[in-house]
């Protein structure tokens, strides 16, 4: 026999036990990836409600530029309306011109899956890195639905500091509506 052959022939072995050894173990009762768990109810189930108008739009990023301003924090802050179409920006002076973009990212993945994109960002830390496959996702917070009545009326995004100034400054401009994001 050749050296070649039995090489091959002890590999196909090792796979094989190897195989059966791995189908012996018992399977566990429970689930060990936290994504396989079934909830009970739809997470993050809020309607979306009518778009948010121009002068509500205005009254949270003035709300969360005068956060910004207070801190010292040069900032991009955008509001999407409840389909995620811009409705109102505003570019800090010396804010940076890759936040421009990025903020409005946040606030239109915050609308269209209903909830903050911290959730993304954390999942993403956590190890669950499928979250980065879903369609135009940004796994950074700073993007926070904006909810009235119930209802989810479009969403800000704030961007151009470090993620925990982005989320800040975000929830001070939420807070001008009086309702907390989805949870």
């Amino acid at each position: 026999m050749h050296m070649r052959t039995v090489r091959a022939w002890v590999s196909a072995v090792l796979l094989v036990a190897g195989t059966a050894h791995g189908q012996q173990q018992a399977a566990p009762s429970q689930p060990q990836n936290p994504l396989d768990v079934i909830p009970e109810k739809m997470p993050f189930d809020v309607a979306y409600g009518a778009p948010i108008p121009l002068a509500r739009a205005q009254a949270v990023i003035a709300a969360a530029q005068a956060e910004a301003t207070k801190r010292g924090w040069k900032l991009n802050i955008v509001v999407t309306d409840s389909g995620g179409n811009l409705v109102a920006f505003v570019r800090m002076d010396g804010a940076q011109l890759a936040s421009i973009a990025i903020s409005e990212h946040k606030a239109r993945v915050a609308v269209m899956f209903r909830r903050e994109t911290k959730a993304y960002e954390n999942a993403v830390q956590s190890g669950n890195l499928y979250t980065l496959t879903l369609d135009g996702m940004i796994a950074s917070r700073g993007g926070i639905p904006l909810v009235e009545g119930g209802k989810i009326v479009g969403a800000i995004g704030c961007s151009g500091g470090a993620g925990s100034q982005d989320e800040v400054v975000a929830k001070a401009g939420a807070a001008a509506l009086g309702t907390p994001a989805p949870k």
